[in-house]
């Protein structure tokens, strides 16, 4: 090797001027501030209405009862539920079970004589609340129809003409938007309307009905189930307590129909034996027959008669 040759060495680079490499997440995320810098934040929607209703029953429901209460748990993506209260216990501790489940309305359910099932609304704590009998129950598995909507979506609640007539149907009406309406933002609602809860009053009842939107621009509707009715009891002026602020004067109990029923076929029945006894009671007097007079032997007491 000559000795004029230079050999070029590598430089040598400090630590400090060598560029540290950002991972490629920082990167994104430094992107992502720089473009927000100059326009407006969007505004979260935050869910305020956060209301929450306790839904369960009374122990000794049937199963037809059951299924029904299970069917509006579905429709109500805001309830909660709780096992079965005991019989023993009043329905003044359904407002402590409610405050531990942080709940301020509620829908119980109780059966009587495994007959009856009567429903009660109540907004905890301080009222009102007001108790129905519940008839008609169609669940869904018994109606099978064709409707069908998505599970926790938010519905329409429509009610007719008639509950704006009367004060104590306003209050009704308004407990039942309460209970029904899903608060916008629900953590497990849905945030679109694809189905519609009617409400109707007629012939002294609050008649319920549940249809999925198939078509938004004709408004056509096909039903889905449940169905039932309620008749109203009495309104009390405190949850599961208080005055009676309405009492239906039309209301007839159970067991006053069905005594009204067993009296008016003993009616029936008296009326048929009463005319079966009479039936019996005529005598039946046998028609002459002309035929008999041929054979007829006259006696000497009807010669001396005639002679």
């Amino acid at each position: 090797m000559p000795d004029d040759l230079v050999v070029a060495q590598p430089r040598e680079e400090s630590v400090s001027s060598k560029k540290r490499k950002r991972p490629k997440s920082a990167e994104k995320k430094g992107k992502k501030k720089k473009g927000l810098e100059g326009s407006n934040p969007v505004k979260k929607m935050t869910w305020t209405n956060k209301q929450r209703a306790l839904v369960f029953a009374a122990r000794g429901i049937t199963f037809h009862a059951r299924h029904l209460m299970n069917d509006l748990k579905v429709l109500m993506p805001h309830a909660k539920s709780d096992s079965k209260l005991e019989r023993k216990e009043g329905l003044y501790a359904i407002n402590e079970i409610c405050e531990m489940k942080n709940c301020n309305m509620t829908m119980f359910f109780e059966m009587r004589k495994k007959l009856d099932l009567f429903m009660w609304l109540s907004m905890v704590p301080n009222g009102p609340s007001a108790r129905f009998l519940v008839q008609n129950v169609h669940t869904m598995d018994e109606l099978r129809l064709t409707g069908n909507h998505l599970k926790s979506s938010r519905p329409l609640l429509t009610f007719n003409k008639a509950f704006d007539e009367q004060p104590h149907l306003a209050l009704i009406k308004e407990m039942l938007k309460q209970m029904f309406a899903t608060p916008n933002m629900h953590p497990k609602s849905k945030p679109f309307y694809d189905h519609v809860l009617g409400f109707t009053y007629l012939d002294g009842r609050i008649w319920f009905r549940n249809f999925q939107i198939t078509d938004q621009t004709e408004g056509s509707l096909v039903e889905v189930g449940p169905r039932f009715c309620l008749w109203l009891i009495k309104i009390f002026s405190g949850s599961f307590s208080g005055n009676v602020i309405y009492e239906n004067p039309n209301y007839k109990s159970p067991n006053q129909y069905r005594t009204e029923l067993k009296i008016a076929a003993s009616h029936r029945y008296k009326a048929k034996a009463e005319k079966n006894a009479k039936k019996a009671a005529v005598e039946i007097v046998p028609k002459e027959d002309e035929l008999d007079e041929i054979f007829h032997t006259i006696t000497q007491d009807e010669l001396k008669q005639a002679g």
